[in-house]
Parts: C-alpha cells; sequence; structure tokens
C-alpha cells in the first residue's frame, strides 16, 4: 500500500503562488524538468568517474520525452542517478519539509521585490510542472545496487503518495533499471499543444539547447547545437564561430571579431562573444533589443539579460554561462546580484582589451566605429575604464585628409607641439564648417592640430573626460591666447599692411560705439587675439561653457533666447580699421551703427543663434546695393 503524506495546511496556497504569480510562460516547467534530468546525468557522470560500478549498463546518457495526445500524457524520462524513496522525499517534496509557512512568511516579509533573495532556499522548481499538470507520477530506481523502484504521485492539491513497485505489479516500474520517469497528466485545455513534439523541440532548442546530453523528442534529437563556449579556443575553427553566431544572431555576415572567454576569478565563467559587422541602433530604435544570454550549466536562464554588460557596448552579442550563480524558483530574477557585478565589471575591461587588439588594425576599427562609435561613446561614464575608453576613442582632425579619417588621442599627443600640453577640440555640423570657423584661425597660424567633433554626445564625451594622461581637453574656442602666443606662427596672417594700424584711441572709441549700439545684446566688446582673417567673433564671458555644449542646455531647458556674449573685433582686419577711421571723423555716422549690427548677427549666424535673418539679409541687400553704386563710378 502506498503512503499518502499530507502537505501541510499552507502548501495549496503556495503552489498557487508558484504556478500562478512567480513564472512568466508555462513553457518553463519543461525546463525545470529538463534541468533536473541534467543533473542527474551530471551526478551519475561524477558517480561513475569516482566509482567505475556505480552505473549498471552500457546505454548513452540521454533525456527522452515522448507525448500522447489521446492519453493528454507527457513523459520525461532520464537514465542518470535515479532516487530512493528518502531521496524522492527530500528532493520532491522538498516544499513539504522546508516548511512551506516560512517560506511563505519570507516571502511575505521580503514583499515582492525582495523575494528573490529568498526564494533560492526552496527547491520548488520541480513544482512549476503543475502549471499544465492534472497530476503527476514519478517512477525512479537509484543507481545503487538492489535499490528498489520507487512511485511518487500528487494532483499538488493537497498531498502526495510514495510506494515501492515490486517485481510483477505491472504498474510500468519494472522497465527502469536506473533513472526517473516523470509522467505529467495534463490539463485537457493544454494537452494539444504540449502533445504537439514540433512545440516540444522548439522549447527545448528555446531554453535547454546546450544541455550536453542528447535530448530526444519523439525519437529525434532536439538539442543539435554545441555549446561551443565550453569547448577549448584551440580546437575551434573560424566557421564554427561563424556558424554559432549565425544561429545566436540570425545574421549571415560574418562577425567583425570574437572573443571567447574561460574565467576562474573573481567569478567562475566561460562567454563567447561577437562584435557585428552593421549595426543594429538604427535611428536610435530598438534600443531595448540588446543584453547576453545567460546560461547555468548550459540551461538558458535569461535572453538578453542586461546586467551583463554596460549599454555603452550594447552592440555585443553573445553568451555567459556559469555553474554556481544562485537563481529564484523560476530561474528568471537572479538572487544575488554581486556575482553578475563581477561578471559585468571582468566581461567590460575584456571587451575594452579586445577593441584595443583590434585598434592596432586601422582599416577593421575604422569598420568597427563607421558602425558602432555612436552607441560606443555612450561609455563616457564608466570612470572604472575611463582610460582603456578614452584610448578606444577616434575623431576627425584638422590635420586630417578626408573627413572620414580618424585620430586617436595618442596620435594627436604624438604630433603635438613641443610646449603643447593641451588637446584642442571644436565643435561643429561638418569639417567644411568648422574650416569657416572663426575660432580656429589662430590654431592654422601656429599650425596646432583640434579634433573635430560632428555629434552633440562628443562634447559629452570629453566634457566628462578632461584629461588624458598629462594632457587637458581643451574647446579651441576657449584656449587661452597666451598658451597659443608662445608658440611660432607657421602661416602669416591675412591683412593688409598698406593701411596703417588704427590709433588705439580710435580703436577704443569704436569698441564703445559698437557696445552703445548693441545694447544690452553683447556683455563686452574688445579686441580680439584669436582672429587672424575675419573681422569678428562672439565669446562666451564665462570662459568655460562652449557655444555648442549651451546650445544643447538651452534646448535641453526649452530655452530659446539668445546668450549674451561677448563680441571681439580683430584690429588687424580691414573693416575693423575702416570702421574705427569712420568713427574717428564722426562718431554718429549711421554706417558704423549699420555695420556693428551686421557684424554682431554674422557671428550669431556663424554660432547657431540667429533665428530671424531677415534684418540681416534686408541689411546685407542695402549695403549691396550702396557698394555697387560706389563700383560701378569706379569701373
Amino acid at each position: 500500500m502506498p503512503a499518502t503524506y499530507e502537505f501541510k495546511a499552507e502548501i495549496k496556497q503556495l503552489l498557487d503562488i508558484l504556478v500562478n504569480s512567480l513564472y512568466t510562460e508555462r513553457e518553463i516547467f519543461l525546463r525545470e524538468l529538463v534541468s533536473n534530468a541534467s543533473d542527474a546525468l551530471d551526478k551519475l557522470r561524477i558517480e561513475t568517474a569516482a566509482h567505475a560500478d556505480a552505473a549498471s549498463g552500457d546505454e548513452p546518457l540521454e533525456i527522452r520525452i515522448e507525448a500522447d495526445k489521446d492519453k493528454k500524457l507527457l513523459t520525461i524520462t532520464d537514465n542518470g542517478v535515479g532516487m530512493t524513496e528518502a531521496e524522492l522525499v527530500e528532493n520532491i517534496g522538498t516544499i513539504a519539509h522546508s516548511g512551506s509557512a516560512s517560506f511563505l512568511k519570507a516571502l511575505k516579509d521580503a514583499g515582492k521585490a525582495g523575494a528573490e533573495g529568498i526564494i533560492g532556499r526552496f527547491g520548488v522548481g520541480f513544482y512549476s510542472v503543475y502549471m499544465v499538470a492534472g497530476s503527476v507520477r514519478i517512477v525512479t530506481r537509484s543507481h545503487r545496487e538492489g535499490s528498489p523502484v520507487v512511485e511518487w504521485v500528487s494532483d499538488g492539491q493537497g498531498a502526495y503518495s510514495i510506494r515501492e513497485l515490486a517485481p510483477g505489479d505491472g504498474e510500468a516500474g519494472e522497465g527502469i533499471a536506473r533513472g526517473t520517469r516523470i509522467e505529467v497528466s495534463l490539463k485537457a485545455d493544454l494537452a494539444e499543444e504540449f502533445t504537439n513534439p514540433e512545440t516540444l523541440r522548439r522549447i527545448i532548442r528555446k531554453h535547454s539547447n546546450f544541455v550536453s546530453f542528447p535530448i530526444l523528442v519523439a525519437g529525434e534529437r532536439a538539442n543539435t547545437v554545441p555549446a561551443l563556449w565550453r569547448e577549448p579556443k584551440f580546437q575551434i575553427t573560424k566557421e564554427q564561430y561563424k556558424e554559432f553566431y549565425s544561429f545566436l544572431t540570425y545574421d549571415q555576415d560574418e562577425p567583425l571579431d570574437t572573443l571567447h572567454l574561460s574565467v576562474d576569478a573573481p567569478v567562475q565563467f566561460s562567454s563567447l562573444c561577437f562584435i557585428p559587422q552593421k549595426s543594429r541602433d538604427f535611428l536610435g530604435f530598438d534600443r531595448e533589443d540588446w543584453g547576453l544570454d545567460l546560461y547555468v550549466r548550459r540551461v538558458l536562464i535569461q535572453r538578453q539579460n542586461k546586467d551583463l554588460i554596460p549599454q555603452y557596448l550594447m552592440f555585443v552579442r553573445g553568451v555567459v554561462d556559469t555553474e554556481d550563480l544562485p537563481l529564484n524558483i523560476s530561474r528568471e530574477t537572479l538572487q544575488d546580484n554581486l556575482l553578475i557585478r563581477k561578471i559585468n565589471a571582468t566581461l567590460t575591461k575584456q571587451i575594452l582589451a579586445q577593441l584595443t587588439k583590434m585598434a592596432e588594425d586601422k582599416d577593421k576599427y575604422a569598420g568597427f566605429w563607421r558602425e558602432h562609435s555612436r552607441v560606443f561613446k555612450a561609455g563616457y561614464m564608466d570612470f572604472v575604464n575611463r582610460e582603456a575608453f578614452a584610448g578606444l576613442l577616434r575623431f576627425n582632425s584638422s590635420a586630417s585628409d578626408k573627413a572620414d579619417d580618424l585620430v586617436s588621442f595618442e596620435e594627436y599627443i604624438a604630433r603635438a607641439k613641443p610646449d603643447q600640453k593641451k588637446i584642442y577640440y571644436a565643435y561643429g555640423p561638418s569639417r567644411e564648417a568648422l574650416a569657416l570657423s572663426p575660432h580656429l584661425e589662430i590654431f592654422r597660424k601656429k599650425g596646432v592640430e583640434v579634433l573635430y567633433l560632428y555629434e552633440p554626445i562628443d562634447e559629452f564625451v570629453m566634457d566628462a573626460l578632461q584629461t588624458f594622461k598629462d594632457f587637458a581637453l581643451t574647446p579651441a574656442e576657449l584656449a587661452k591666447a597666451d598658451d597659443l602666443a608662445k608658440l611660432p606662427d607657421v602661416e602669416a596672417a591675412a591683412k593688409d599692411d598698406s593701411a596703417p594700424a588704427p590709433e588705439k584711441d580710435a580703436l577704443e572709441a569704436l569698441f564703445v560705439r559698437v557696445k552703445a549700439v548693441l545694447g544690452d545684446a553683447v556683455t563686452d566688446v574688445r579686441a580680439s587675439a584669436r582672429l587672424t582673417g575675419s573681422p569678428c567673433c562672439l565669446v562666451n564671458p564665462d570662459g568655460h561653457t562652449t557655444s555648442s555644449m549651451d546650445k544643447i542646455m538651452r534646448a535641453m531647458n526649452r530655452d530659446t533666447t539668445v546668450p549674451k556674449k561677448i563680441l571681439e573685433l580683430n584690429p588687424g582686419h580691414e573693416l575693423v580699421r575702416n570702421l574705427a577711421e569712420l568713427n574717428a571723423r564722426d562718431a554718429a555716422d549711421p554706417f558704423v551703427e549699420q555695420a556693428a549690427r551686421q557684424l554682431y548677427e554674422s557671428a550669431l549666424l556663424l554660432e547657431g543663434y540667429l533665428s530671424d535673418p531677415h534684418a540681416l539679409v534686408g541689411r546685407v541687400q542695402d549695403l549691396l546695393t550702396k557698394s555697387s553704386g560706389w563700383y560701378a563710378k569706379t569701373k
């Protein structure tokens, strides 16, 4: 007669939580049962290695899944270690003997957010089967010599029964020489779904594809792709990596690079990661479609786990597999985030090291930068890996021949002037626009290289890094004239030496007149030491915020006002000299006022602040009309 055991009073409530609250997909039950079967086979393999006579028979170790649609029956069989009656009570009846009341109290005290911290102490993954089962029957025989066949039966409602099956009982137990068979009587509304061999194969390929033992569904092996990350690197061919990459990503191109790791400390894990040739980040869409697949002992725990790598490495595709990661009841929420953080830290350093190695091949790295730099630049907040990140940054430069040429900080430093201790950069919409920037004229005159920034995030990168080695990252428009003045000229200033330079008093009078004309639109008008070919430019009065960063911050705050800046005039420019002379002759000359407004609005236009160009256009047309009459008379 079978011995019947009553579950404690709380078991029905507990099973309701397990079935309806902690699992997100019903198909998870099959993953749990397959995982248990795989564990049993692993244990047998270990036992066999330690004791040669531990296993009887020469049959291959495998997991078999059979389905009977008419009987609404699903059967999962393994020929692993099997269980004795005591082990069956311990392993399958865990929730009855671990204290379900304690489990419920701990779950209640922890709350939904903290449940993951206590669930792992209760081995209840098996009970997910009751999401789909009306009743479950387990028939098992331990690998230990002389062990009987034991049966466990329960409908998951309030009790379970255990009995030994004696030879001749006719209870379908005699055929088990060793191992465990789980017979799941499916709920009527789920029988068709979970007795369909194709559905079962799909679930196996999704969750248990890399289990090291064959999983046979209706006699056909379902897990056909090997867990390549578990194999020694020297045994794997380039073609095998490509095949696995295509299986993982559905990308038929070869990966740009491959990183295969086996790490023992500070946490043990294996990983196989790929860098795709093409970016999946199209205009910011699918920004949540990233992360590495997390496995524990070859069993998929979570697809696209976003805690394993930082977001700025979201272009990396691959898998991570660990032996000893604590998991919660559903294997979907990690119990101990400390281990995940350690994996994240190790993986991040390894990926950055791999990119550094890739950067030795300029053409290959240029391909990476072209596709993935927009995402990668977001790593400016990774202060732990600041040096490695900075070393991987690339920019176009005034020293480059083409707009798509790339320069590293290291290359910039190698070309720096002997007394130069700053890396200068400038932001602009294009290389052509930056070539016309008045702020860069002094750099061309001194032959000092300037890095070109084309994307708004570049400013945040520079602002966060501040320095690279002993060089300060400095915006060109905020460069101190004294720092550049001591450098020798390599380019002659563009000025007309035929006309005498204006007197200092005349210049000062012009600055006062221009300031009076522009009023509160500018904070000051002064002579410029940075201009060589342009008549004027605008400079931020605070001395540390660039125009581009100012525009970004104003856009974020929805501030459409025009900032008040310093207007710098170039004393060496013919236009400024002429204005000084005209103003000296007649302090009320209307042309000086007209020219002052035109210079200011032209500077606003170059800086990107001029929202209404109508006055500027009208003024240009008026000046052209007057000048054309003068020009016609001189012909």
